[in-house]
């Protein structure tokens, strides 16, 4: 991976930066470095599928659909390193790509999605020349990018109906433009509902350990000029308790069949927290989240992260050495305390199993 810096401080007053978290060209996947916002603004560039599992795995990049589409565009670049070769070596190489990507987060649902997509076409490409393939693969990669932000917007398009004029939306982590092809899902709901003139405004909590909401949806936010308060996930409950809370809003890494939602840790919290203020709770996702073959969110895999992310962040560290330390990156919401499910079909309330299966036949 290679990569070009922006110091944010260094940014005129005035200038925005475009949050293009993808960016396919003939030089390789370019992707925002996501690691060190808001402190500065560095893409990196990938011209392989290592490159890119790396860039997964590291979290460059993160966010379910956004992974997805990382992959999609990992297998294409593998391929297009590859048209070269010998067929028989041409796939030997293509496996590996495979594997290398699927390995590299478990939970996010949307990276499978997108490489059995890619796998789907690979077979498809079963007469063709290897430099043929390269390019139908690459052509498959942005049909999953351009997709990703059609539904997007469609959610977008969706939930901004359940949001009032001055609605006060709480969120967490980061389901933004960055953590997508484009527009966000719990982002982009919030990007519709200003779009149509709507005056609101968003809490973001922090989402310790790795700061998404501090850190990113933030960064979006001021990108965006849409009123943004940063809080500490410890104050949710104050906040709602008090009445400053209408709504909370977040995106999804895995649903299973059931409705059952596996989003970053603290999720499961708040939405326990909005039950009790009798608030609603929405999920935003694309279908390409809903994973119909897990029964429930019994079944959904907990990534568990290193350590040394709940003890500092950054070159700063605030726990004693010898400490033990648990860092689960997500949890999963009962689809019980989801009021209702926004995806690009439109929005599905208190969402179960007949009602997500209906959501596939729309």
């Amino acid at each position: 991976m290679t990569g070009t810096d922006r110091s944010i401080e260094n940014l005129a007053s005035e200038e925005r930066v475009s949050v293009q978290t993808l960016a396919w060209s003939d030089e390789g996947l370019q992707l925002i470095d996501q690691r060190v916002l808001p402190q500065r603004f560095t893409t990196i560039r990938c011209d392989s599928a290592a490159a890119v599992a790396e860039a997964i795995r590291t979290m460059v990049v993160r966010g379910a659909p956004a992974i997805g589409c990382a992959a999609a565009f990992g297998i294409a670049l593998e391929a297009r390193r590859q048209r070269a070769q010998s067929p028989a070596a041409f796939l030997s190489a293509l496996e590996a790509a495979f594997a290398v990507l699927a390995a590299s987060r478990p939970t996010a649902v949307n990276l499978f999605w997108a490489l059995e997509r890619m796998r789907e076409e690979l077979a498809r490409c079963n007469t063709l020349s290897t430099a043929d393939t390269a390019s139908r693969l690459a052509a498959e990669a942005v049909a999953i990018f351009e997709s990703d932000i059609s539904a997007n917007k469609a959610i977008g398009r969706a939930g901004a109906a359940l949001v009032h004029e001055g609605a006060r939306i709480m969120t967490h982590c980061n389901a933004g433009a960055l953590a997508t092809a484009g527009h966000g899902t719990a982002l982009g709901v919030v990007r519709s509902a200003r779009d149509q003139g709507k005056s609101i405004s968003v809490i973001a909590n922090e989402t310790r350990p790795f700061l998404q909401g501090a850190r990113l949806t933030a960064w979006e936010m001021v990108q965006e000029r849409i009123p943004v308060t940063l809080v500490t996930d410890n104050m949710a409950a104050h906040l709602m308790k008090t009445g400053q809370v209408d709504l909370v809003i977040v995106g999804a890494d895995r649903i299973a069949a059931n409705g059952d939602t596996a989003n970053k840790i603290g999720t499961y919290g708040l939405a326990v927290l909005a039950a009790h203020h009798r608030l609603p709770f929405y999920v935003a996702a694309p279908l390409s989240t809903i994973d119909r073959g897990t029964p429930d969110g019994n079944g959904i895999p907990i990534e568990e992260r290193h350590g040394d992310e709940v003890t500092g962040y950054g070159a700063m560290r605030w726990a004693p050495q010898g400490v033990a330390t648990r860092n689960p990156a997500f949890d999963v919401t009962p689809a019980a305390l989801v009021t209702a499910l926004i995806t690009e079909k439109g929005v599905l309330e208190r969402p179960d199993s007949t009602g997500i299966r209906s959501l596939f036949k729309a």
